[in-house]
């Protein structure tokens, strides 16, 4: 698997994407931050997904907060047990993950496409 930012993420998605995460980038900015100081994680990803799935922990409901896309919190390692990420690139995810005070990094999860989305939290 592509652990940076895939070319192919074509407008259908971003567009709804990044509505979606305009909305709720606070959110996943300190839950993130939360992650990382109570040291469960130094990766944390968040899951979108138009239907529930067993990634993580709901942090967001898409029905609830008038969204696309239901958010998961969830980190690197918990990946690693649910095999989504092998033994073998744990150490290529590391590599390319992004600065978690200025990227949040999403895992995409739809019947069309399924890959790691780096996107920049806006500035204050």
């Amino acid at each position: 698997m592509d652990y940076t930012n895939d070319p192919e993420l074509n407008g259908k998605y971003l567009g709804t994407i990044t509505k979606d995460f305009a909305a709720v980038s606070d959110t996943l900015s300190e839950a993130s931050s939360q992650i990382r100081k109570r040291d469960i994680s130094k990766y944390p990803i968040f899951v979108f997904a138009r239907q529930e799935v067993p990634l993580g922990g709901l942090l967001i409901n898409a029905d609830e907060a008038n969204l696309e896309w239901h958010v998961f919190a969830s980190y690197l390692e918990l990946f690693v047990q649910q095999g989504i990420v092998g033994q073998e690139g744990i150490e290529a995810f590391q590599s390319t993950y992004r600065d978690a005070d200025e990227y949040c990094c999403l895992f995409v999860l739809d019947e069309e496409f399924t890959n790691f989305v780096y996107i920049p939290y806006p500035e204050d």
